[in-house]
């Protein structure tokens, strides 16, 4: 008996690690999602005038005529790819990975919009994903019918097969080599 309630306590005390651990991740996570309006405010602090000094160097708009304004295009691309970033790490389904598509739109607006060379960003950008598109759209739809054909034959629910097709790795690094 003193073994079972020694190996019942061990499994509650690490069941109340877990249940700790998350609930840092998750404030931290809703913390982070809070805080977005006043990251999208900041463009509020830059002056209206084509330069700015910081104290990273001297930024000039080009073609905006008003640093606020370029930070403000700016931080309407920044926001949401910030956002689809902490959406696509966090998310459990097997389907995240379409997530890679507005991803994919929005690194390659904000870059455009970085460009000052360029006069009419957010064009022809199409192009740019069809290649992205073209090896994610069919993946996700080869899972899809992996997961359908395994409901026809299986006696699992829908539940479980998500939880099989799943690939979780232990932490955020290894989120991130999962992908690269």
């Amino acid at each position: 008996m003193d073994s079972k309630q020694q190996k019942l306590t061990s499994e509650k005390s690490k069941s109340r690690q877990l249940d700790k651990r998350g609930l840092v991740i998750g404030s931290l996570l809703a913390t982070l999602i809070a805080i977005t309006p006043y990251l999208f405010y900041l463009y509020e602090s830059v002056p209206n005038a084509k330069s700015w000094d910081t104290f990273f160097g001297t930024y000039n708009s080009g073609w905006f005529e008003s640093a606020n304004v370029a930070m403000w295009v700016l931080t309407g691309k920044l926001i949401p790819l910030y956002l689809l970033f902490l959406w696509f790490f966090t998310c459990k389904h097997w389907w995240y990975h379409t997530l890679l598509v507005p991803i994919a739109m929005y690194s390659y607006q904000t870059f455009d919009t970085l460009n000052k060379e360029v006069i009419f960003f957010d064009s022809g950008q199409l192009i740019y994903l069809i290649p992205i598109m073209a090896i994610i759209i069919p993946s996700i739809y080869l899972i899809r019918a992996q997961i359908f054909n395994k409901v026809n034959t299986a006696n699992k629910s829908l539940e479980e097969l998500e939880e099989e097709f799943k690939m979780s790795p232990k932490n955020f690094w290894g989120r991130i080599k999962e992908y690269f």
